[in-house]
């Protein structure tokens, strides 16, 4: 009879301060705990949309690259149509704008900025002469990441790929030069984003093999 009048007091006293604070820290922590989770989920699926859109971009810069180098010819002013090679820079010749004329078109990345661009000079006067320097410059992809050992452009000979010992080859001049792979290496948040995306591809230079 004891017990019984013991549970029927704690019954008539209702739920203590104490009880209430606790419940409502309970409470706090659970929201908190949410609202943290969905705001970490909302900034993931951000990044994901944000990082698929760069790779799209890149990937579709890439494409239509390979596309014009592989379409490369002689200069207006008779120059041969490969003008410079580098690690991280290419000079060609090429009809950029389709009209007809060949522009010197210069490929390069820019490491400051993590951007790939594009220099474009049109040829003028006559006999044809090309002005020094870049007249326009294009951005053909951003976030690109690539180090010193992950350089944008490698290239090959003729022997290629049968001779897989000199190629890529080490110091290449441009008339050694019938093959070039283009490696676009991308991370939208380098410091803090997953592994870099990996977009290579090859580009053949179809007119100088036609004239060899």
């Amino acid at each position: 009879m004891i017990f019984l009048k013991k549970i029927m007091n704690s019954r008539k006293r209702g739920i203590t301060l104490v009880e209430t604070l606790v419940a409502v820290a309970i409470l706090i922590m659970g929201i908190g705990g949410f609202t943290m989770l969905a705001a970490k989920s909302w900034k993931m699926n951000a990044f994901v949309i944000e990082s698929g859109n760069a790779t799209s971009k890149a990937t579709s810069a890439l494409n239509q690259t390979i596309k014009s180098l592989r379409e490369i010819r002689q200069a207006d002013d008779g120059s041969y149509p490969v003008k410079d090679v580098a690690k991280n820079s290419l000079t060609v010749y090429l009809d950029d704008d389709k009209d007809g004329k060949a522009e010197r078109v210069h490929y390069y990345l820019e490491t400051a900025t993590q951007t790939f661009k594009k220099g474009i000079t049109k040829s003028s006067g006559t006999p044809a002469a090309y002005p020094a320097g870049d007249q326009t410059v294009k951005i053909i992809s951003n976030y690109v990441v690539n180090t010193i050992s992950q350089p944008v452009f490698e290239y090959y000979n003729n022997d290629y790929p049968i001779d897989a010992i000199n190629n890529p080859l080490s110091s290449p001049v441009p008339a050694d030069v019938k093959l070039v792979k283009v490696r676009l290496w991308i991370n939208i948040k380098p410091l803090t984003a997953p592994d870099n995306i990996n977009l290579e591809s090859f580009a053949e230079f179809r007119n100088l093999n036609e004239n060899n």
